[in-house]
């Protein structure tokens, strides 16, 4: 063998594994998600949508590099159980909140979590500090406690009248935060607080139809997982009794309720793809401060707004009907 042969034979030879290394298929990685919503809630799959949008931006399709494994925990303590346990295989688990987090610590300190839909994750005790969150959970606030103030604030803005606030909350701790929140301000208004605690759409009816007995009432709904399954009784009953409302999601008030101000949800689980991202990527959880929202939305729903007779203040933004 020539000489100039044997150095072209190398060449290809050296060459060969670089090519070879080139045709292996990328790593499929696990994503889990559990969500608190059921399968067929349009709300929770926006959120889902946003989260699979944003890793595409950042280079993960489903079937290529990245395979997800999505529960629907339908705010059910058991499939939360159940559903937790099942995803511990996930290369990082996406909770999309409060129930969600707490169902996934109980069975993991190892798989990386990263929530996108909680109210306080330090008085829930699920991360140290915001800054430094240590374990293996972080993730993005929903708000802060200051925020439910406003919603008392707005529902005098667009119905003066009112004196009387019943506020829909649960009886957690975030619950105990938000109403808490509500009640420094009611002072100040000259507003009377009464409370509703969400347990079943049954006693949500009966409370709301005893509440709507006396006149100038309003209502403000408290963000949590046990409202959002009964939004629906819940503005019908505000419709039917005449009771101006306030809630702290836009849903809300694309679903026909009076107002909202609140965070933009979806967004936050855009954000959250980017954790995702950096976790896949090496990064732990622990070094990942927690953060909260970066915009706030002020929603009016003007065909209810008229439907009550209402005037809607020029600084809202109109939402869409149904």
């Amino acid at each position: 063998m020539r000489r100039r042969d044997f150095i072209k034979l190398g060449g290809a030879a050296a060459a060969w594994p670089i090519v070879v290394r080139a045709q292996q298929p990328e790593q499929m990685r696990r994503i889990g998600v559990l969500m608190n919503t059921r399968l067929d809630e349009p709300e929770g799959q926006a959120r889902i949508a946003s989260l699979v949008q944003g890793l595409q931006k950042l280079g993960w399709t489903d079937g290529r590099n990245v395979r997800f494994e999505i529960r629907w925990a339908a705010d059910e303590a058991d499939l939360y159980q159940r559903y937790a346990t099942e995803l511990l295989t996930s290369d990082v688990v996406v909770a999309s909140a409060t129930p969600s987090v707490a169902a996934l610590q109980q069975v993991t300190h190892s798989v990386p979590i990263v929530f996108a839909n909680v109210i306080d994750p330090v008085g829930a005790g699920f991360v140290d500090s915001l800054a430094r969150p240590g374990g293996n959970t972080t993730g993005f606030t929903v708000f802060e406690y200051s925020i439910s103030g406003k919603w008392l604030e707005l529902l005098k803005e667009v119905a003066p009248n009112v004196n009387r606030v019943a506020v829909i909350r649960d009886t957690s701790v975030t619950g105990i935060g938000q109403f808490a929140g509500i009640q420094s301000t009611a002072s100040a208004l000259g507003v009377e607080l009464n409370p509703i605690a969400v347990r079943d759409a049954s006693e949500i009816e009966k409370a709301v139809i005893a509440f709507a007995r006396s006149m100038n009432g309003g209502l403000i709904v408290t963000a949590s997982s046990f409202a959002l399954p009964h939004r629906d009784l819940i503005i019908a009953l505000t419709a039917r009794y005449r009771l101006p409302a306030v809630y702290p999601f836009r849903f809300y008030a694309a679903n026909g309720g009076l107002a909202s101000y609140g965070p933009d949800v979806l967004d936050n689980f855009t954000r959250a793809a980017g954790y995702v991202d950096r976790i896949l990527k090496g990064e732990k959880p622990a070094d990942l401060p927690v953060q909260a929202p970066t915009t706030y939305k002020l929603v009016i729903n003007v065909k209810t707004a008229k439907a009550l007779s209402l005037s809607v203040p020029p600084r809202c933004s109109p939402a869409p009907t149904r």
